[in-house]
């Protein structure tokens, strides 16, 4: 029987191709070119699979346009927002998904976003860079403490768990919100609120670790910012629709807000110009699982989906 054709629409890891040109007829993309829709449209009349990335999107015009051999796309994250479900069921196409693969990478990161906003990081490496360095100043660059702090988790999924547990060794007091409440041996002590205005007001730090979608855009904005005590600091580490960009930008050049430390972005890579002219922001182009492990682990659960679908006509990790 010859090998599904498969097309990999970017770069990936040197061991995630390895394994894809072993098991399938791969098609890849050696300059990680971005493919626009009329791209995709022309590179998958021939193939029988597509391992695709956040960074296309399957709206319904291009889906249209899908030949009847494409039977599966398998997508290297566990975010699903640039799928378009509903036409891709319509179409008899199965999406997938890499789901638990990225707790820790991402955990990490958050907690890289939480210290370096809290402790200038940005304009620490700034002065040292610069060569403005003269001698250690008792009265500047002063950031702020953790211990005896409270971090306010927005979503307190498998990430946002194991942000949790790292957040206490460092002295913080753990509140959360989501749409239930945690077992008593998940939430390790953490204190739920049902709401959010009922969490904001208690946050010296607010970790962003929810879902994207309609119902969470523009989660963070000019009301819900007002919540948060004066001093706190923002971390994102999810997706950047859940911030209006404006207002958080406003917060942070009145100084009501310490900081932010920001990982993913509304629009990106075009990210909103204003986030590179404050010295009180943390950023980061979007790394979150950007280890070798839990990249290489990405691949491979994406590769598990084709490998079983092609099988047994279904894959563990599909979406519709």
């Amino acid at each position: 029987m010859p090998q599904p054709r498969l097309l990999v629409t970017r770069k990936l890891p040197d061991a995630v191709e390895v394994r894809a040109r072993r098991d399938y007829d791969a098609v890849f993309n050696p300059e990680d070119r971005l493919y626009g829709p009329e791209e995709l449209i022309r590179l998958t009349q021939d193939v029988d699979a597509v391992l695709t990335c956040s960074t296309e999107r399957w709206t319904p015009e291009l889906i249209e346009q899908l030949p009847a051999r494409l039977r599966i796309i398998a997508s290297f994250s566990v975010g699903y927002e640039h799928f378009d479900l509903p036409a891709l069921r319509g179409h008899g196409i199965v999406a997938s998904n890499t789901p638990d693969v990225l707790t820790e990478a991402t955990a990490d990161v958050a907690m890289l976003c939480l210290l370096g906003a809290a402790r200038r990081a940005w304009e620490s490496q700034l002065l040292l860079r610069e060569r403005r360095w003269e001698r250690p100043k008792m009265a500047e660059l002063l950031g702020l403490e953790l211990r005896g702090r409270v971090l306010g988790i927005v979503g307190m999924g498998r990430i946002g768990q194991a942000l949790a547990q790292r957040a206490r060794g460092f002295g913080l007091a753990i509140h959360y919100h989501n749409r239930r409440p945690l077992p008593a041996e998940n939430a390790q002590g953490a204190t739920y609120h049902d709401t959010l205005e009922g969490l904001l007001p208690r946050c010296n730090f607010l970790s962003l670790n929810g879902p994207g979608g309609a119902e969470t855009r523009h989660l963070i904005n000019e009301r819900t910012l007002a919540l948060l005590p004066e001093g706190a600091v923002l971390v994102n580490t999810s997706r950047g629709t859940l911030v209006d960009d404006e207002a958080l930008l406003s917060a942070l050049r009145s100084r009501r807000l310490f900081a932010a430390g920001l990982d993913v972005f509304d629009g990106e890579p075009a990210i909103h110009p204003g986030y590179y002219e404050l010295p009180n922001c943390f950023l980061l182009p979007h790394i979150g699982s950007a280890t070798v492990e839990t990249r290489d682990a990405m691949g491979f659960r994406a590769l598990d989906n084709l490998d079983a679908f092609f099988a047994t006509g279904r894959a563990p990790d599909a979406l519709n």
